[in-house]
């Protein structure tokens, strides 16, 4: 079994209260790309059922409209849920983590590197989906 080591202390990291260096500005944050599969309707009901949550839940997030197909990098219908605090997306991260169900969720940073952002420094909940990163290379 793992015990926890006692912490020394020391200064709060100011990350509880703003982005690290090299988040894009002023937008900052990070986008939360959340995939379904649209012929399936069992999922487009799930995800239409979990994008009017969120609308509820979180109404302080910017929330975009669902595309029911494939739209520039990604391959499936998804929608997006943009947060710009850490507390935004600590909260919002945590709750989709258990609130998902079905769906996959491809978790980016928004730096100056849209590449970089969507591959690298991506965070997947659920499965990986493979992205067009050509796209995002200007290719």
């Amino acid at each position: 079994m793992f015990q926890p080591l006692e912490n020394t202390p020391g200064p709060r990291s100011k990350a509880y209260d703003e982005f690290p260096e090299g988040f894009e500005h002023p937008k900052s944050g990070f986008d939360f790309h959340i995939y379904y599969i649209q012929k399936n309707p069992a999922a487009v009901k799930y995800a239409t059922e979990l994008h009017g949550r969120i609308r509820k839940e979180f109404p302080e997030l910017k929330i975009f409209a669902m595309n029911d197909g494939p739209v520039g990098p990604h391959p499936t219908a998804s929608f997006e849920v943009d947060t710009t605090t850490p507390h935004e997306t600590g909260a919002f991260f945590s709750w989709l983590a258990v609130n998902r169900g079905p769906c996959d969720v491809l978790v980016h940073p928004n730096t100056n590197d849209t590449y970089r952002d969507h591959t690298e420094l991506a965070t997947w909940m659920g499965r990986q989906w493979p992205i067009y990163d050509d796209l995002l290379r200007g290719n």
